[in-house]
């Protein structure tokens, strides 16, 4: 699992935690993703590390995580995509079929079937595709009838895009793979080593239209808490919660004292004061809403507080953060942990600490 990025889209946030760490309703992001594949039976995963690396090893000091066992591989400098599956490999001493992904990547796919499909073509490697409703911002998948890749093509013009289908960060590989990759060296699986598979043959790609979403953006990030609450994806949306009112999801016992509009989660310890308005939003463990105060389709991080008359729209506000009385947070706003926003300030679209 590729978990080596700086998450620099998703700043200030990443600044002193590596974005897999995030947590995503109470749950970190790689725990998610580890939940995902232990479903579909994989019980070990190596983690490609680069950045921070020691937050994963102390969350996790038993190595183990979602009931499966973890490999540590730490970059002693970035590989890129290649680079990095190489040395993990090597690392963790692979010698079978294995499974790539981006563990910033949250998705339902049933990785049992694409391993099928794999094995069924006798492919060295397989890509799994997601259909979009806008290929020109990606990177799309050429194949022909059986699923064969034939081609990348990066961001075609809107309307000149030969399918919708885009690459989704997800592979099955073969041992030879990784005899394509110089152990060591930085090199990139998408622009050097897909196009010399493509060349041989030896490349498919299986399309799936299960959830898919890559959170590496803070517009994305509070998606994959909306599509958990909303019902997007099916299921309480972390471990132990309860609905107490229709689409209203909590832990613990949270003062509900304000209005707690459907769908949103409030999470153990939390505080919506007489008054207050939170609505199609996430309320972290132990935040407080004071009154008068309304958060609109946001997330506040543990620990957060808002205070008297403040506004929160379309915004994150990282875990310890403070948005002082009357302040206005715009879409799409990002305040750093543990920051302190002044009374009465406007922040508009901006990222605090800048």
């Amino acid at each position: 699992m590729l978990v080596g990025g700086e998450g620099t889209r998703l700043r200030p946030l990443t600044l002193e935690t590596p974005k897999q760490m995030l947590d995503i309703i109470e749950r970190p992001m790689i725990e998610r993703v580890l939940a995902g594949l232990a479903e579909h039976g994989i019980d070990q995963a190596v983690l490609s590390l680069g950045y921070l690396p020691d937050a994963f090893t102390k969350a996790y000091p038993s190595g183990e995580a979602a009931g499966v066992r973890l490999t540590y591989a730490v970059e002693p400098e970035p590989l890129d995509t290649a680079g990095a599956v190489r040395f993990a490999a090597a690392a963790a001493g692979i010698d079978d079929t294995f499974l790539v992904l981006n563990g910033d990547v949250l998705t339902d796919l049933d990785v049992s079937r694409l391993v099928d499909f794999h094995r069924a073509r006798g492919a060295e490697g397989t890509i799994r595709l997601y259909p979009v409703a806008d290929p020109s911002a990606f990177g799309v998948v050429d194949t022909d009838d059986e699923g064969r890749v034939r081609a990348f093509v990066e961001k075609p013009p809107a309307g000149e895009a030969p399918t919708n289908l885009v690459n989704a960060g997800t592979y099955v590989f073969e041992p030879q793979v990784l005899e394509r990759i110089t152990l060591g060296e930085r090199t990139s699986i998408e622009r050097r080593t897909f196009p010399e598979m493509v060349a041989e043959g030896v490349l498919w790609a299986m399309a799936d239209p299960a959830y898919w979403l890559d959170t590496g953006t803070p517009a994305d990030f509070l998606q994959a808490h909306f599509d958990l609450v909303s019902g997007a994806r099916p299921g309480p949306p972390c471990p132990g919660a309860q609905l107490v009112a229709p689409g209203v999801w909590v832990t613990g016992s949270p003062s509900l004292d304000g209005d707690a509009v459907a769908p949103c989660f409030v999470g153990a310890g939390a505080r919506i004061s007489p008054g207050a308005r939170v609505e199609g939003s996430v309320v972290g463990r132990g935040a407080v809403v004071d009154a008068g105060a309304v958060v609109s389709r946001s997330v506040l991080m543990a620990g957060t507080y808002v205070g008297v008359d403040a506004r929160v729209e379309g915004s994150i506000v990282g875990a310890g953060a403070v948005v002082g009385a009357g302040c206005s947070l715009r879409p799409i706003s990002v305040v750093g942990p543990g920051v302190e926003v002044e009374p009465e300030t406007l922040v508009d679209g901006q990222r605090l600490p800048a």
